[in-house]
C-alpha cells in the first residue's frame, strides 16, 4: 500500500524540493580529532540496531487507543463539544490524534537524516563528519520504524505539519554550516526527544513503549554531538554572529510550540467551522497540554544554555512561553535515563523469552519421559 493512501489530506507533492545553499567541505586532516568525538562516533557504530529484529512487531496495537492512555489527555475531553460526540466520534478523535503525532515524528525523522546527511557534507571538521554518518543511518532506521508503524498498525497518516516544514526549511536552506545542527539537533530533535520521552513513559502498550524508547536511546547521542559540536564552535563568533543564531532559536521555538496545536486533525474529523474553533480554544486552555508543551522544551532550553546562546533577550523569549525554568533540566542525566530505559526493556523481553524458551524444553522433556 501506498503512504499516499493513508493520508487523511492530500500531501501536495510526491516530493518537496529544498534548495539548499552553501558548500561541501572536504578535509585532508585524517589523523586529528577530538577525542570526545571519537568516542561519540565509536558509541553510535556500537550501538546500531535492526527495527525488524530488535522490535518485537508481532504484537498487537488498538488503532483508536494507540498508546493506551486516558481521554483525559485529550483537550476536549469533559466539554461540551466532547459530550455532544457518539462513540464513534471519540474514535476517530483518538485514533487521529496519535496518527497526526507519529506522521509529524516520521517526517522529523526523514528531516533529520537529510539535515544529518547535509552535516556530513558541509562540517569542516573529519571527527564530526564521521559521528554525522552514522547519525544518518540511525535516522533512516527510525524513519523506517515509525513508517511501519503508521502502516501496520495504525493505519492512516498525516502530512507535514506547515510549522514542522518551515523550520526544516529554514535549517536546510542556510548556507552556514552550523545551522542544520542548530536547527535540528537542538531544535527539532530537542522537542521531538522530549515528546517521544512523555510518551514512552505513559503509555500503558508494549510496541509503541519499544518504539519510543529505542529511538530515544540514539537521539540522546545526536543531542550530545550538536551540543560538543557547537559549544565549540559558538565560543569563537562575534556578537553580532550569536544574535544572528539566538534570532533563529527565538523563531524556531515558537514555530515549534505552535506545531502542537495540530488543527489539521480537527478539520480531518468531521467537525465544523464552529466546532474546529470550540475545539482550538480547549486546545489552548487545556491544562494538560499546557504542561506537556512545557515538558516538550525541556530538552531544548538546557541545551540553547550549554551551547552558549543565553543573551537576556533569549531567557525573555523563553519566559514568554513560560519554559525559562526548564533551563535547570541536567541533559546529562536525562539522557542517562533514556540509555537506562531502553537497556532496561530490552533484559525485560528477553528475561521473557528466555523462560518461554525454557518452559518450552520442560514441557517437551515431560512429554517424552510420558512416552
Amino acid at each position: 500500500m501506498s503512504t499516499h493512501d493513508l493520508y487523511t489530506i492530500p500531501a501536495e507533492l510526491s516530493t518537496w524540493d529544498v534548495e539548499a545553499a552553501g558548500a561541501a567541505r572536504f578535509t585532508w586532516e585524517y589523523d586529528d580529532g577530538r577525542d570526545r568525538m571519537l568516542a561519540l562516533y565509536q558509541k553510535g557504530k556500537d550501538k546500531q540496531w535492526d527495527s525488524v529484529k530488535r522490535i518485537d512487531w508481532s504484537l498487537e496495537v488498538d488503532p483508536y487507543n494507540v498508546l493506551g492512555i486516558p481521554d483525559t489527555t485529550i483537550a476536549i475531553h469533559g466539554t461540551p463539544l466532547w459530550d455532544r460526540m457518539d462513540d464513534r466520534q471519540r474514535q476517530d478523535i483518538r485514533l487521529h490524534g496519535a496518527a497526526w503525532q507519529f506522521s509529524q515524528f516520521l517526517h522529523g525523522e526523514q528531516g533529520a537524516m537529510i539535515c544529518s546527511a547535509r552535516i556530513v557534507e558541509s562540517v569542516p571538521d573529519l571527527d564530526s563528519k564521521f559521528y554525522a554518518a552514522t547519525q544518518t543511518m540511525d535516522e533512516a532506521r527510525h524513519a523506517e520504524t515509525y513508517a511501519r508503524f503508521l502502516q501496520e498498525k495504525v493505519g492512516l497518516a498525516y502530512p507535514i505539519n506547515e510549522h514542522l516544514k518551515a523550520l526544516l526549511d529554514s535549517t536546510l536552506s542556510d548556507s552556514r554550516w552550523d545551522m542544520p545542527y542548530l536547527g535540528m539537533q537542538v531544535l527539532i530533535e530537542g522537542l521531538a526527544l522530549a515528546a517521544f520521552g512523555v510518551m514512552r513513559d505513559i503509555t500503558t502498550k508494549p510496541l509503541p513503549k519499544q518504539i519510543l524508547a529505542y529511538v530515544m536511546q540514539d537521539e540522546a547521542r545526536h543531542v550530545a554531538f550538536g551540543r560538543m559540536a557547537l559549544r565549540d564552535y559558538y565560543s569563537q563568533l562575534t556578537e553580532a554572529e550569536l544574535r544572528e543564531r539566538e534570532d533563529f532559536v527565538i523563531e524556531g521555538c515558537y514555530l515549534m510550540r505552535d506545531r502542537l496545536r495540530g488543527r489539521e486533525t480537527w478539520e480531518s474529523v468531521g467537525l465544523n467551522r464552529s466546532e474546529v474553533a470550540e475545539a482550538m480554544e480547549c486546545v489552548d486552555r487545556s491544562e494538560y497540554l499546557k504542561l506537556f508543551r512545557s515538558l516538550l522544551f525541556s530538552r531544548i532550553v538546557p541545551c540553547v544554555k550549554d551551547i552558549g546562546l543565553w543573551s537576556p533577550r533569549l531567557q525573555q523569549a523563553y519566559a514568554d512561553m513560560g519554559v525559562l525554568d526548564m533551563a535547570g533540566q541536567s541533559l546529562d542525566t536525562l539522557m542517562r535515563q533514556d540509555e537506562e530505559i531502553a537497556d532496561r526493556i530490552d533484559a525485560e523481553r528477553f528475561a521473557v523469552e528466555e523462560a518461554e524458551r525454557h518452559a518450552e524444553v520442560a514441557e517437551t522433556v515431560a512429554m517424552g519421559a510420558e512416552s
